[in-house]
């Protein structure tokens, strides 16, 4: 199989009140195309900072050092105007809390557009289509009515739905999901780990699936790399 993603002697580290802290050591793993990586650990074990900084979402304080291949390119440490082309088009992530990303005051459709807007051609009318066609996807009730309407119309699993969505909208070779389910109940966060395995295979993309949960990661992913301290265990 074709090799997607893969981290070499990827290691993490923060510089907090002149200490150095060190989040992720020496960490190897890799994603093949089409397939599903579980990544899971305690919390404090370093699995988000892994995934952040794979993304260049480290805080300000934080450095990523090593290697990071995405779809045969180096990634760690390039160029933000570069990094921003990847992200949301290529590589897509759903982060925990829906409503840190969704903005209650603007409403879903148009936040939605803007991510056809930076990273597609598509005029006015074909975005809104495109998100339509994609809040549908995902099982959202009345997806036309819920493209004007606003995220604090919905309950927490909806409004997952709705990230997901969003980070389907560019056709992405990876998705990223950063403890997705760990905000919903439990009947809810069944219900969105089927979503992301039909979308998955619906849109024939990669997916890392980030969790504390063993049972998460029994059921969703064909591969798992367990952390613990910043390290593979």
């Amino acid at each position: 199989m074709t090799e997607l993603l893969s981290a070499s002697n990827l290691s993490v580290e923060f510089t907090s009140r002149g200490k150095k802290i060190q989040a992720v050591k020496n960490l190897n793993f890799a994603v093949n195309k089409d397939q599903s990586l579980g990544i899971v650990g305690e919390s404090g074990s370093g699995k988000s900072q892994t995934v952040l900084s794979i993304m260049g979402l480290l805080e300000s304080n934080g450095r990523a050092t090593g290697s990071v291949v995405f779809d045969k390119k180096e990634i760690l440490g390039i160029k933000a105007k570069n990094l921003n082309e990847i992200r949301g088009r290529s590589i897509g992530m759903v982060f925990q809390d829906p409503m840190s990303s969704l903005n209650p005051y603007i409403s879903i459709g148009k936040q939605m557009s803007g991510v056809l807007k930076r990273h597609t051609k598509l005029n006015k009318n074909e975005r809104k289509e495109k998100c339509i066609e994609m809040l549908d996807a995902v099982k959202i009730p009345s997806p036309s009515q819920r493209f004007d309407g606003f995220s604090f119309e919905l309950s927490g699993g909806m409004r997952q739905r709705v990230m997901i969505a969003s980070a389907l909208l560019t056709s992405p070779k990876l998705l990223i999901a950063d403890e997705p389910t760990t905000a919903l109940d439990v009947t809810v966060q069944e219900q969105i780990l089927d979503l992301l395995l039909e979308m998955k295979e619906r849109f024939s993309m990669s997916l890392v699936l980030i969790t504390h949960d063993l049972g998460v990661v029994a059921r969703s992913c064909q591969k798992v790399l367990v952390m613990k301290d910043g390290m593979e265990q």
